[in-house]
């Protein structure tokens, strides 16, 4: 059975969803190809963070040493079951034709990974039966303010709103706005611990389903955390994709420590393997983000101190880990 080893790897990836179709393009950025090559035995693989496309998650892992013929293959489409999760290329490239060619740079590898995932076909008669213009309405909604029947101060700053929405979007709002708690009861609401630009973008995602395409890494932490508060699971899961396919050295730390506070498994698997690289370890801890980090998280320092000693060292990782 392949044995899972990891190296750091770095990822970026945008989507394109068209009529009948949702696609990904994802690198994998292997930095150290020689280092990668010398640590993975022929049963050994680096992966990348997680990522989705078309609602699915997906993977891509990279085998250094596995022994392949000397040419390229492309393939068509295919179908994924649960009794077949996995699929890829066997056949790929020989190693010394690959370090040779002008795909490996500066000890680099880059291996682009297109991904589409067809969307369900629905018949004509559906397709026209089934209008997708509810959460525009709802929006329009949101901007008009009519009927409004609550308000929310954030910061200064007054939203309007409407109890029926919030509840039936929010699971938290509901518990708020149509039980016993004090809200419940009132027409104007007082939020604390956050900023209006992140309240009003996430008033924007209850009405719309919709998230800015243009949105920032730092707008998307402060959005995984109110989404996370308000247990809004579609909004966490596409903040946290965001964070999970743009982590780099200023931001890791931040990202890492509202992992562990709240409790997002995959946003933190992506940190650990973006900081087994001691470049990207020594360049996070000069981050804005490090001393917050180390005082509020001070065990996930230590799985990381862990994960980057040699493996023949377990006795000292038990160690770290007792501490």
């Amino acid at each position: 059975m392949a044995k899972h080893c990891k190296i750091s790897v770095a990822m970026v990836a945008d989507e394109e969803s068209v009529q009948r179709s949702y696609t990904r393009s994802c690198i994998l950025k292997v930095d150290g190809y020689s280092r990668a090559k010398a640590l993975l035995k022929n049963d050994e693989y680096l992966t990348s963070p997680p990522f989705s496309v078309g609602g699915h998650d997906w993977a891509v892992t990279y085998y250094p040493n596995e022994p392949v013929p000397s040419y390229t293959r492309n393939h068509g489409t295919h179908t994924f079951s649960r009794k077949a999760p996995n699929w890829g290329n066997h056949n790929l490239m020989k190693k010394a034709k690959l370090e040779r060619s002008e795909h490996l740079r500066d000890d680099c590898l880059t291996i682009r990974c297109d991904v589409t995932v067809m969307k369900e076909i629905l018949g004509e008669e559906e397709t026209r039966a089934s209008p997708h213009d509810l959460h525009q309405h709802l929006g329009d909604l949101l901007k008009s303010k009519d009927a409004a029947d609550l308000t929310f101060q954030v910061g200064g700053e007054i939203f309007p709103a409407h109890r029926c929405v919030l509840a039936a979007r929010s699971s938290v709002f509901k518990a708020e706005l149509l039980g016993a708690m004090e809200e419940s009861s009132s027409s104007a609401i007082k939020i604390y611990d956050m900023e209006p630009d992140v309240f009003k973008a996430l008033l924007h995602f209850i009405y719309t389903d919709k998230v800015s395409p243009v949105i920032d890494v730092a707008m998307a932490s402060h959005l995984l955390v109110a989404a996370d508060r308000y247990n809004i699971g579609s909004l966490k899961q596409i903040c946290e994709e965001k964070l999970c396919c743009h982590i780099d050295s200023n931001m890791v730390a931040t990202s890492l420590a509202i992992a562990e506070q709240h409790g997002f498994p995959r946003l933190k698997e992506a940190c650990l393997l973006f900081l087994a690289s001691p470049p990207n370890l020594e360049a996070m801890m000069t981050s804005n983000g490090y001393e917050h980090l180390k005082s509020s998280c001070p065990s996930v320092l230590k799985e990381i101190i862990a994960q980057i000693l040699p493996a023949e060292w377990n006795a000292a990782k038990d160690i770290i880990m007792s501490i």
